[in-house]
């Protein structure tokens, strides 16, 4: 421990951030100049997946001792940990950042308190629906300092497995598996430790021995991560991402199952842990200056991010949505929240803007059609009504959870991003940004600068600071037949967790199939004023599938209608896998289970609502029935194989 603290403090050291930005600096401009030589360009586009999971009790067993808790060995093996992924996620390797916390206050889900609209930060003002932005508002965007910065990693503090702290080795697990976050009671007779009642389905830590297999580290102890290796996107390389989705979250869920845990699929956990979600997520100690969250991975990354951003903040950081607020000493209450990010790498680097401004267009209706975390965990509600929180809650909580963690600096690193006019723009919007928790290379290797990833090293670390909504990746694992290391790619971020791995392979399928659809049939999407795909995304996290969406026709015409926004959604990611070689037949498979919501007009969090009210209505308290629902999503999960099937 006392090496991450020297480690954080040398991060956090002035003279690092000096030596770094000169070096960041330095490695953009080489990556300009290798862009503009063409250096960038491809010969096929690729995809890949990344699935975020949290754990649960599956026994109500009591917790095995830790008879090596916070060793020295598991310290110092700790250091160059990952600590999200084991260096083998997607496209990892290379350029590949971590993507984790972020700081900054810009658009996130801000409420009023009472519910109300979001509400952006100040210069930052949206025009109602509808509306053109007036000429002053036009005048501020132009002085809001250009989204200057980009795309990246992982739900949340994703540190990708390309992670440049990352190792490819894994920590030496303990022989016994870690103990589970509720706290041990005397084991006096063969009785499960708590009433099973109250057991089921709570929070618990992951012990270390799970990450042998498929499961990555993430943010905290209860998170862990699965990444398909990228393929070219074509008919066979979809089928090797379906079948690397559904295998990997089986392995991993079958090996936490073997330690008394289970992986859930889901965006959000609401079962809280023994001692309590607030005291869960607020405990940490302090060690030389340096805050040590207790339920956080202690690699030295996260814990350098959580104290820049702590410092930013003054401290504790606000946390304010519909039902709840208050303050948290550290960002793990980022850790709530869970995601699947698809990626989707760009051939021709010369085109890559008008992927990339497409891409924006698309936030709102996918967002829309996904959303997942309606509910905290049931305990942070204290006495709110359930029957108005039910009514004004966000559908995906997750948007907010992310942005008011980590959006503490001056500006916000968690947003919509702005368009792209030219390629190399993905470079100078990493340099511009904020910046959060530097380290340099020789902190954490030794060795000669020899690969492609190891030359861009202090770049890819910024980059993996870049919390955009939408962000560019440069460089990655080469994929046979579609790309080298230097390659340009889409990491599309804002997609909470779903029921089933159908219903990832679905999400998938129509973010990449519809980003390629647009800019293949040369559709006006983009054309779409930048203001009004914001609004649009920050509305579908506000009221999911009844959100005020915004689009522009294939005829270039502008719509509000949602069945005229889907019917073209769907048509232009059939025609977009159709034009990558994928049959008609596994078009339907893959995308059948999203429409099926679409046409039942059901989201997960639509679902999970009329569970809440259900249990609202035959009596229970509001922290019973969020426990019910979240019971219920749960055993749903189990007994079925796609989300259309519990409609």
């Amino acid at each position: 421990m006392d090496d991450i603290v020297d480690l954080v403090t040398r991060s956090l050291a002035d003279e690092t951030a000096a030596a770094f930005t000169e070096r960041v600096d330095e490695q953009a401009m080489q990556l300009r100049r290798a862009i503009e030589a063409g250096e960038f360009d491809n010969e096929a586009f690729s995809v890949g997946l990344e699935i975020e999971l949290y754990a649960i009790n599956a026994e109500p067993d009591p917790p095995e001792p830790d008879d090596a808790e916070d060793s020295e060995e598991t310290a110092e093996a700790g250091l160059n940990d990952d600590l999200s992924e084991s260096g083998e996620a997607a496209w990892s390797g290379s350029l590949d950042a971590p993507a984790e916390p972020e700081g900054g206050g810009g658009a996130s889900l801000e409420p009023n308190g009472d519910g109300g609209p979001l509400a952006p930060d100040e210069g930052d003002s949206l025009e109602p629906a509808g509306n053109e932005p007036s000429d002053q508002n036009a005048a501020e965007t132009a002085d809001e300092p250009e989204d200057s910065f980009g795309p990246g990693e992982g739900p949340s503090l994703d540190i990708d497995p390309d992670s440049p702290l990352a190792e490819d080795e894994p920590e030496t697990p303990e022989e016994e598996a870690e103990p589970a976050v509720e706290s041990s009671v005397e084991e006096d007779d063969d009785e499960p430790y708590m009433d099973p009642e109250d057991w089921e389905g709570r929070l618990t830590r992951l012990p270390d021995v799970v990450f042998e297999g498929e499961a990555n580290k993430e943010l905290g102890v209860h998170n862990a991560e699965v990444n398909t290796e990228p393929n070219s996107f074509d008919q066979t390389g979809m089928e090797v991402q379906t079948t690397a989705v559904e295998m990997q979250t089986k392995q991993a869920r079958q090996q936490a199952s073997k330690h008394n845990c289970e992986l859930v699929l889901d965006a959000m956990w609401t079962v809280p842990p023994e001692g309590g979600s607030e005291a869960y997520l607020s405990a940490h100690e302090t060690r030389d200056g340096v805050v040590l969250a207790d339920n956080m991975r202690q690699a030295p990354r996260y814990v350098a991010l959580d104290n820049e951003a702590l410092d930013h903040a003054g401290g504790t950081i606000e946390f304010d949505v519909p039902g709840y607020s208050g303050s948290f000493p550290t960002i793990l209450f980022e850790s709530l929240a869970t995601s699947i990010q698809p990626h989707l790498q760009v051939p021709d680097a010369e085109a890559f803007p008008e992927y990339y401004n497409a891409a924006i267009r698309t936030l709102g209706p996918l967002l829309a059609l996904s959303v997942n975390s309606p509910f905290l965990p049931a305990d942070m509600y204290g006495d709110t009504d359930g029957e108005w929180l039910c009514a004004n809650t966000h559908h995906e909580l997750r948007i907010a959870a992310f942005e008011q963690s980590v959006n503490t600096s001056e500006n916000p690193k968690v947003r919509v991003p702005r368009d792209l006019d030219d390629t190399t723009d993905v470079v100078g919007r990493v340099v511009d940004d904020d910046l959060f928790a530097p380290f340099l290379r020789e902190f954490l290797h030794d060795d000669d600068r020899a690969a492609f990833e190891d030359e861009f090293w202090e770049f890819d670390h910024k980059r993996g600071t870049y919390w955009r909504w939408l962000r560019c990746v440069a460089g990655g694992t080469p994929v046979e037949g579609a790309s080298t290391e230097k390659s340009l790619r889409i990491e599309y971020r804002p997609l909470p967790t779903q029921p089933h791995a159908k219903d990832m392979i679905g999400l998938q399928a129509l973010t990449v199939g519809l980003i390629r659809g647009l800019v293949a049939a040369d559709h006006p999407a983009a054309e779409l004023p930048w203001q009004e795909a914001r609004r649009s995304f920050y509305n579908a996290a506000q009221d999911g599938f009844e959100a005020d969406l915004s689009w522009v026709t294939a005829e270039g015409e502008r719509t509000a209608d949602r069945a005229a926004i889907y019917d073209e959604v769907f048509e232009y990611a059939r025609l977009g896998l159709a034009e990558q070689g994928v049959p008609e037949a596994r078009i339907d498979e893959y995308l059948g289970p999203i429409e099926a919501r679409y046409d039942a007009g059901t989201t997960p969090s639509d679902w999970k609502i009329a569970r809440v009210r259900e249990s609202l209505d035959d009596g229970d308290d509001l922290s019973a029935a969020i426990t019910s629902m979240q019971r219920d999503y749960i055993n749903a999960t189990r007994e079925h194989h796609a989300f259309e099937e519990w409609l």
